[in-house]
């Protein structure tokens, strides 16, 4: 039985086209991410948003809060605001491209190609965990109390960053596969 992937409705011919455009989107979206996230680089929070991400409790999530000051909190405010978009880019992006990617182990390393199909629906749980991550740190950019909250983005931050890595590095690899195929 064949795995089916996500962007079975998608034109093979057409695939290639709309990983363009999703990667220029994707690359676009995270500069503008990086950028407003420049200010959000404090000695509390040295990664920016992704300390914050990654704070896990609520006295370190705080402590970056505090750290940023009010123009600080206005960046981060919109840091999480525009990954709502990116975290709709970036599982479209990857999920193709690790279609794509499979495609092009089908040829010599075929045991591969199931791995792309399952990292390709993986992309849209990491952007699902995104999602829930962003609600919670929007929640203590806003004063939350709850302790929980920082728990809750950390064990989201950690499989999103996970499976996003993967899907990457198994793009990267279909890219020379199909390089290697082609010559």
């Amino acid at each position: 039985m064949k795995l089916r992937h996500p962007f079975e409705w998608l034109p093979m011919v057409e695939q290639t086209r709309a990983f363009a455009l999703l990667f220029v989107l994707t690359m676009v979206v995270m500069f503008a991410l990086q950028v407003l996230g420049g200010p959000l680089i404090t000695d509390a929070a040295p990664s920016g948003i992704v300390s914050f991400e990654l704070a896990g409790t609520l006295s370190r999530a705080q402590r970056m809060v505090e750290s940023w000051g009010p123009v600080g909190r206005i960046y981060a405010g919109l840091n999480l605001g525009l990954d709502f978009l990116f975290l709709v880019a970036y599982p479209l992006c990857i999920g193709l491209g690790c279609v794509m990617a499979a495609r092009a182990f089908s040829a010599r390393l075929a045991f591969l190609s199931p791995v792309g199909v399952a990292l390709a629906w993986g992309q849209w749980l990491a952007g699902l965990v995104d999602a829930i991550e962003n609600c919670a740190l929007i929640q203590l950019l806003l004063g939350s109390q709850n302790a929980s909250l920082p728990v809750v983005a950390q064990w989201c931050a950690i499989p999103k960053f996970l499976i996003v890595g993967l899907g990457i590095l198994y793009v990267l690899l279909g890219a020379l596969a199909a390089r290697v195929v082609r010559h």
